[in-house]
Parts: structure tokens; C-alpha cells; sequence
């Protein structure tokens, strides 16, 4: 059984391989532009609280749309295919980001930054040289987090056109062939656990030892 669905992948190889490329192409680019805008955005809203709780229902209220339900709203406004899924992914990516961003940036100890600016830094300079650098163990688990939950949810994109595993994933069930819906899900599988040991391994380099950060 297990050397039958051995051969059955090599067959399938070939479309195995451009499935992955696309679920790697469209779960990259709505992380990459989700840690784009909700960095920046948390550093903001740590500057301006009041505007915290207004930035974040709305965030959250989209993690109340069904994925299948959000996909279907980019329809008229995008079409089908590629475009429309990655700006459902991306909306989906930005709230464990946005999270710990604030969540990182507020837990560095309020000692710290007075003895930088006490040193003449700017608020630029304590930005970029205390608090970003304390908050990036947090930062970097909301990366993680949004990464591994993307790829699961990319798998639904095919549903609108946007091609990646879930193509694979569909096509067996319509066709109720377990070993096409495997085809597709293990890869997929291979995928999140594969960028998770990625960005864990980054977040070992860019955390600073010794200091450890609370998140999602």
C-alpha cells in the first residue's frame, strides 16, 4: 500500500511540484505584506492607544468571517485567480502580527527606555535599537503564527481560482480518490512545518539572549 502511493506521488510529481510553488508564492506574499502593514501599524498604536481598541475589533472582525465566506466577497471585487486570494490570505495573516508587535513592543521594561533616552537617544533611535530589537522574539512568534495558519487556509484558495495544493485537495474529493487528497495535504503539511523550523531558526538568530518576550 505504501510503495503503491510511493509510485502514485512520483506519477504526480510534476503537478505536485507547481501546486507547492504556488501555495509558497501565495501564502509569502500575503505574510510578507501583511508583516508589512501590521509592524509598522502595532508601532503606531503603541504611540496612540485611543486607537487601539477602534484597530483591533475591526481586525478581529474579520477572523469572525468564514474563510470560504471571505474568499467569496473578493470575488466581485477582484475576479478569480491569484490576486483575490492572496488579499483574503493577507487579511486573515495581520491580527496574531499586530498582536504581538503591541503585545513585544509594551512588555519592554519602561527602565530601559528612560535609561536611553536619558543617553540622548531620540525616540527614532530607541525604536530601532531597544525596543524593535526586545520585541522581536514576540514579533517573530506573530510571523510564525500567521505563517503556519496561511498555509492551512491557502489550501481553500483554489476554490476561487487561486490555484496552490488545494487543487490537488479538491480534485480528490470530487473525484473520491484519498490518494489525490493526500497528494495535495501532506505537501501542504510539509510546507508549514518546513517554514515554521525556517522562521524559528531566524528568531533564534535575531532574538537577543537571555530576553524573551510574550505573545500569541
Amino acid at each position: 500500500m505504501v510503495m503503491e502511493y510511493l509510485v502514485y506521488l512520483s506519477e504526480l510529481s510534476p503537478r505536485i511540484k507547481a501546486a507547492g510553488i504556488e501555495h509558497l508564492a501565495m501564502t509569502a506574499v500575503a505574510v510578507a505584506a501583511a508583516i508589512a502593514v501590521a509592524v509598522p501599524l502595532g508601532i503606531y498604536l503603541t504611540r496612540r492607544r485611543e486607537l487601539a481598541a477602534a484597530v483591533f475589533g475591526v481586525v478581529n472582525s474579520i477572523q469572525t468571517i468564514p474563510s470560504l465566506a471571505l474568499l467569496g466577497f473578493m470575488i466581485p471585487l477582484f475576479g478569480l485567480g491569484f490576486l483575490p486570494a492572496v488579499v483574503a490570505l493577507f487579511c486573515y495573516a495581520l491580527l496574531p502580527i499586530l498582536r504581538n508587535t503591541v503585545t513585544g513592543i509594551e512588555s519592554v521594561d519602561k527602565g530601559i527606555k528612560e535609561a536611553a533616552l536619558g543617553m540622548g537617544m531620540s525616540e527614532i533611535q530607541i525604536l530601532f535599537k531597544v525596543e524593535l530589537p526586545l520585541a522581536m522574539s514576540a514579533i517573530m512568534a506573530g510571523i510564525r503564527t500567521s505563517t503556519i495558519i496561511i498555509v492551512g487556509w491557502a489550501t481553500l484558495a483554489a476554490y476561487i481560482g487561486g490555484g496552490g495544493l488545494g487543487r490537488l485537495i479538491m480534485a480528490g474529493m470530487s473525484m473520491g480518490r484519498e490518494q489525490l487528497i493526500l497528494a495535495g495535504a501532506i505537501p501542504a503539511a510539509v510546507i508549514a512545518l518546513s517554514l515554521d523550523a525556517l522562521l524559528g531558526w531566524l528568531e533564534g538568530r535575531l532574538a537577543i539572549p537571555g530576553q524573551k518576550q510574550g505573545g500569541v
